[in-house]
């Protein structure tokens, strides 16, 4: 009860104030700009002419050239070398356990000499 007394006047004064003159919203003054709008530019006058394309000319050996030089170079450095590397070499350049590991892993002696080859151009 004693709290019903003391909260019942508050309610009313919060009421009171709260219920008390709203102001009124003034009016708003609409301004409307008129806006000129430009004309874009004129398109640019081109006095440029596309060439018709003419594809009679073309030739896979002008567009794709082979030097035969550069071929033939390698080719007879990889057979020189091929020929004059044997087991005996390869043994000396590595020693006897890596050709034998060489040999298990590539599965014939031949690749193990080829992988010899392919140590020596390295280093060379």
């Amino acid at each position: 009860m004693k709290y019903t007394l003391v909260t019942l006047p508050l309610v009313m004064l919060l009421l009171a104030a709260c219920g008390s003159e709203t102001p009124t919203p003034t009016p708003v003054k609409k301004t409307t700009k008129t806006v000129e709008r430009k004309a874009p530019p004129p398109a640019p006058k081109s006095t440029h002419k596309p060439k018709e394309v003419k594809d009679t000319n073309y030739e896979t050996a002008y567009m794709y050239p082979e030097d035969n030089k550069k071929k033939k170079e390698k080719m007879t450095t990889t057979t020189s070398t091929s020929a004059a590397m044997t087991k005996d070499e390869c043994v000396e350049m590595i020693t006897q356990e890596k050709f034998d590991k060489y040999t298990t892993m590539f599965g014939s002696e031949e690749a193990s000499i080829k992988r010899c080859q392919m140590i020596k151009a390295m280093n060379s």
